[in-house]
């Protein structure tokens, strides 16, 4: 069976079907409109003949032409009759692609294609999966409800198919059924029933989705598979993920708890005035105790995580959208990363992403203000990007960032998009409503931009002063005034209708100029807009109301104006103004409050974010995409004020799983427990129940909770305790005597268990262990995770019998200065005494185990290079160079190792030379070297010091002092000294730079002479810039080099491969790309062309430095330099 089944492939009697083809269509003359339109026929009449072949060559060059048509977006529907006769034909290809054009056109040419109904009923039976899926794929597609019975039998059988491929079309078909016979809803939701227990990964997206499509409200189906789908969600592909995780947010909201009280009750927080302390503690006491994540409420957050790292936009947006609503607010922080990292996306995805990102910040500030850069417009953005990403600028505006706003804004006004630059005023003037510090800023800067040149700026600034003029009228009659007299120049209605709204408002504050803008008014009124119309009919309102003995004429004018207008909402706004203001008999009641009505106190305007509402639309819907609810939306409902039972989601196969589990494994658990914390059983004791399965469950779901911030960097402590040489192996062997002392007849499954509590097992052991049982869809999952993270949380506890019991293992720091905590280096783990079967179990249920060394080792290459800390001239006599010896540091494993040279100069002696002041970065991290009492005049000292850079090149400010003065000092490592080497095999290298790849991967090209370019000359350059340990490589080409950071133990892999020619290619894998990058800038200029090394231009500096005096004699000689030879002493 072909893999490329619908490529176009080349066959043997193709260029006969090609030359067919080019007869029929030789024959053609186009004449005139007519002919074009019987070349077309001609066309089709030429594929009918291949069709008709008796050939498949022909016949399978016809249909792949057909596809093409189809593909191109033509219309093929008139070859229906031609394509459906082969719908019985014996070629595999070409039965394929009759399938593909009558699933394409079965709906359109319905009547023969029931003529082919046994044809499709035989293919059902085809030993072909593909042929039986697209033969189900035709049938659903003939939308007649005369074969709905033949449909729904087709679809039973495929649920049943052996081929999962069938299964997932069966899924498809049960959508198509239902939306033509709503009626058969019953059978299918057996059906549906029945593929939901499917455990293949390629069913579960298909069948979720049929489930949404028929009977979304059945959350009873879902009980049962509920574990299940959490634990497939990982390897479903990508539309089948966001499906699935779409349908469990749903769930979740009916069947958990809300998580949101537990963060509301400590957020409340403030203490009752007469509540003592007591009672407060109760009071903290109950609100701590209200609400216990449920284990299965934390399975799906914690198995929906790693999909934040996936590559379908789609994917991450439907994690983000779980997050958001289902998990607890301290946890949602985690999504605004990969939010981000979304808009590096084609504009539509930035679109969606943006969108979803202007709710969340309204609610959630802080979540998004680290990435406050990330949403600065680019001149390259489309409009509607630029207009969201303002958007979001607004909404996460506060105190500490505004000036820096204001900047990018003032930028922005300028954008030749008049549209962005209209909306821009727009947010300066919320950021003035919403922020009061900088309303005045704001103010006058808007005030500056009525003088642009741009029509549209200035219309928009008007309208944005007039409602920030409404909150603080009284101080602004200056802004006024200038705003009254741009009415000769603005001519967009909105502005002029503004100035006139605001005049009008503040008639009494500016008496002289306001009837002078009524008559200007009255002159052009009827050829105004009806917009600007209305306002002046309100302006002239006002004035006679205030100042009727200047105005009382004008205004009559304006109004007889109006009364004959074309458009009937100014006539009918003039009978209404002329019956309230001009009192006469007919005037009512109302006339007398005139004054009151138009002359009130109008509310300030709110300025608010037109993305406030949009909150209760699930995230990443179309409808909230559209602000308005879409056909086929389902509202989350809210959270349950107590949670349904739990043990719906229990699966009967955990009875079946118990069977063949040993009788002494449940009477050995709760000894265990004693053995790693006493305290924790007596925890256990206190509290009811506790030895069930579904306490130990929630009980590490609350443990989850309360710690899962800080999940991995436990993990990592814990690997490191796991990964320490000597001490785990020899522990190892106590627990291996201790195991086969107290239970010797265990069988293989028992010592396994008993391998996963001892020292030697690292945290992620234990998860995969958790993760493995509970795919199995039984409760032992959740009793395994509450044991992963009881011995998480009590691991030091149990640390303290085992030291007591044999004192030599604390004698491990020397050991230790080999073992600098690896974050991601995986190392030899020790062997244990088992037999191979065991090992490889363990090997397997390890996440991170390897059977590679990856050690640290000894520099290749020390570089004799110093760098000045202080200069003689500067200290005063006392001179102070530092190097890096490139050895581990004895002060700390985290620490680079730094030798400081002091000289005294002088010919006295200094005394008491000390570190004074340290001005180190956040998490620096510096031992500094013992007082010398004193130093003899000429005398020389060496001294040690460690400093913990955090992996960068920072500079360390520190004071270097004497008895009498202080010297401020700076030491910055060379990126180079900041390694570690590292011995590792080509396989592991191999191995290790694979899965450091994408962004984790920087590399450039070299171009130098050849000579430059031998395996010597690349060894001395590169391991002069950098502490890297060399890789035996088994190609001459390729060079490879291996070290890890110091601070975090982050591999740091380099490659030097030669290429044809003088080049040749610099490869950098490492998790930390800033070093990375910095790294590959300092070994590039290296290793190209014509740049030594450090201490290549060391040994050229006193060469040079003769040549150069040699140069100068001889000019000074009068001598020319060629004839001069210094050796001749001429």
């Amino acid at each position: 069976m072909s893999s490329n089944s619908f490529a176009y492939n080349e066959q043997s009697g193709g260029g006969e079907a090609t030359e067919l083809g080019q007869e029929a269509t030789s024959t053609i003359s186009p004449s005139g409109a007519f002919g074009l339109f019987s070349s077309d026929m001609k066309k089709n009449e030429d594929l009918k003949q291949m069709l008709e072949s008796n050939k498949d060559s022909a016949k399978l060059d016809a249909m792949k032409r057909i596809v093409g048509m189809i593909a191109k977006g033509k219309n093929a529907s008139e070859l229906f009759p031609a394509v459906v006769k082969n719908v019985a034909s014996k070629n595999i290809e070409i039965k394929k692609l009759v399938y593909v054009y009558l699933v394409r056109y079965a709906e359109e040419q319905q009547d023969l294609a029931l003529l082919s109904i046994s044809t499709f009923q035989r293919a059902l039976k085809d030993p072909n999966q593909l042929i039986r899926a697209s033969a189900l794929r035709v049938l659903s597609s003939i939308r007649v409800p005369i074969i709905v019975p033949i449909m729904m039998l087709a679809i039973k059988e495929a649920s049943a198919d052996l081929s999962p491929y069938v299964r997932k079309n069966a899924a498809h078909a049960i959508q198509k059924l239902y939306s033509l016979d709503p009626e058969q809803k019953e059978m299918l939701i057996e059906i549906i029933e029945k593929l939901l227990k499917d455990k293949s990964t390629l069913v579960a997206g298909s069948v979720v989705m049929a489930f949404e499509e028929v009977c979304p409200d059945r959350i009873d189906l879902i009980h049962k598979n509920y574990r299940k789908l959490c634990n497939l969600l990982v390897d479903v592909e990508e539309w089948g993920q966001v499906v699935i995780i779409h349908m469990l947010t749903r769930y979740a909201r009916t069947q958990f708890v809300s998580p949101w009280k537990e963060d509301d009750g400590l957020e409340d927080n403030e203490k009752d005035f007469y509540d003592s302390d007591e009672e407060q503690k109760e009071k903290s006491d109950k609100r701590k105790k209200a609400y216990t994540m449920d284990p299965d409420h934390r399975l799906l957050i914690r198995n929906t995580k790693p999909l934040l790292q996936s590559r379908n936009a789609a994917v991450v947006m439907a994690v983000a959208q779980l997050y958001w609503h289902i998990a607890p607010k301290s946890e949602v922080g985690i999504i605004s990363k990969p939010l981000v990292r979304l808009l590096r996306s084609n504009r539509e995805v930035q679109y969606i992403v943006l969108q979803n990102i202007a709710t969340m910040s309204i609610q959630r500030k802080g979540m998004f203000e680290p990435y406050l850069k990330s949403f600065y417009v680019r001149s390259t953005d489309p409009t509607m990007i630029k207009i969201l990403k303002l958007e979001i600028l607004t909404n996460l505006a506060n105190e500490a960032n505004i000036s820096t706003l204001l900047r990018e804004f003032q930028t922005y006004v300028k954008s030749q998009d008049k549209q962005f630059a209209a909306a821009t005023i727009q947010t300066i003037g919320r950021c003035a409503t919403n922020i009061s510090e900088v309303t005045d800023t704001c103010l006058n800067g808007l005030v500056c931009l009525l003088s642009n040149r741009d029509e549209i700026v200035v219309a928009e600034s008007v309208v944005v002063i007039k409602k920030l003029l409404q909150m603080q009228p009284i101080q602004h009659g200056e802004i006024i005034k200038h705003m009254a007299k741009l009415l000769d120049s603005i001519t967009v209605p909105v502005a002029r209708a503004s100035i006139l709204w605001l005049i009008g408002e503040n008639c009494e504050r500016v008496p002289i100029i306001a009837p002078d803008v009524l008559r200007k008014m009255a002159k052009s009124f009827t050829s105004e807009d009806d917009l600007v119309k209305l306002q002046i009919l309100n302006l002239g309102a006002k004035l006679y109301l205030t100042n009727s003995r200047q105005t009382k004429l004008l205004t009559q004018y304006i109004l007889n104006l109006g009364k004959y207008d074309q458009n009937y909402d100014i006539r009918d706004r003039t009978r209404f103004i002329r019956q309230l203001i001009v009192p006469n008999e007919k005037s009512g009641a109302l006339s007398k409050y005139a004054k009151k009505i138009f002359l009130a106190q109008k509310p300030a305007p709110l300025l608010e974010s037109p993305f406030k509402d949009r909150d209760h639309f699930q995230l990443g819907t179309l409808s909230h995409t559209l602000n308005t609810k879409a056909t086929g939306y389902l509202e989350l409902s809210n959270w349950p004020e107590v949670a349904p039972d739990p043990s719906v989601r229990n699966v009967e196969v955990i009875e079946l799983a118990k069977e063949w589990t040993p009788a002494g494994k449940a009477k050995k658990e709760k000894p265990d427990k004693k053995f790693y914390s006493e305290s924790e059983e007596e925890e256990d004791s206190s509290e009811s129940s506790s030895d069930s399965e579904s306490e130990s469950g929630s009980e590490s779901g609350e443990q989850d909770e309360e710690g899962d911030s800080s999940e991995d960097s436990s993990e990592d402590s814990s690997e490191h305790q796991s990964e320490s040489g000597s001490e785990s192996e020899a522990e190892n062997k106590r627990a291996g005597q201790k195991s086969s002392r107290t239970k010797g007849k265990r069988d293989s499954e028992d010592v396994d268990k008993e391998n996963e509590n001892s020292k030697t097992s690292d945290s992620s052991d234990a998860e995969s262990s958790s993760i493995e049982g509970s795919s199995s869809g039984s409760e032992s999952e959740s009793v395994s995770e509450s044991e992963s993270e009881s011995r998480k949380v009590t691991k030091e506890k149990g640390k303290k019998p085992k030291q007591d019991g044999n004192p030599l293992t604390k004698d491990v720091s020397l050991l230790d200065l080999d073992d600098f905590n690896p974050v991601s280096t995986p190392v030899a783990l020790p062997v244990p005494a088992l037999s191979p079967s065991l090992i490889a179990d363990l090997e397997g249920l390890n996440l991170s185990a390897s059977s590679s060394v990856i050690s640290v080792s000894t520099p290749v290459f020390v570089p004799m290079t110093t760098h000045v800390l202080l200069h003689r001239m500067s200290g005063k006599g006392l001179a102070a160079h530092y190097s890096f010896p490139r050895q581990p540091c004895i002060f700390g494993d985290k620490m680079v190792s730094v030798q400081i040279t002091l000289n005294n100069t002088t010919d006295r002696k200094i005394e008491n030379i000390h570190i004074g002041e340290k001005k180190l970065p956040m998490g620096m991290q510096m031992h500094v070297f013992n007082p010398i009492g004193s130093l003899e005049p000429g005398g020389s000292i060496t001294v040690s010091m460690g400093i913990d850079f955090c992996d960068s090149t920072q500079t360390a400010s520190l004071q270097l002092c004497t008895k009498d003065d202080c010297f401020s000092v700076n030491i910055q490592p060379p990126v180079g000294e900041l390694l570690l080497p590292v011995a590792m095999s080509e396989k592991d290298f191999k191995k290790e730079q694979g899965r450091l790849t994408g962004m984790n991967e920087t590399s450039t090209l070299i171009i130098a002479a050849p000579q430059n370019f031998t395996s010597s000359v690349i060894l001395q350059k590169v391991v002069n810039v950098a502490n890297l340990g060399v890789v035996p490589s088994g190609q001459d080409n390729v060079h490879r080099f291996a070290a890890k950071t110091v601070h975090s133990g982050s591999l740091m892999l380099v490659t030097v491969e030669l290429k044809e020619g003088s080049t040749a290619q610099l490869i950098i894998n490492t998790e930390k790309t800033v070093i990375g990058s910095v790294l590959l800038r300092e070994l590039k200029p290296v290793l190209s062309q014509g740049t030594p090394s450090t201490v290549e231009r060391e040994e050229l500096q006193k060469p040079l430095s003769r040549v150069w005096e040699n140069r100068r004699y001889a000019l000074f000689m009068c001598v020319p330099q060629e004839t001069y030879s210094p050796a001749g002493n001429k």
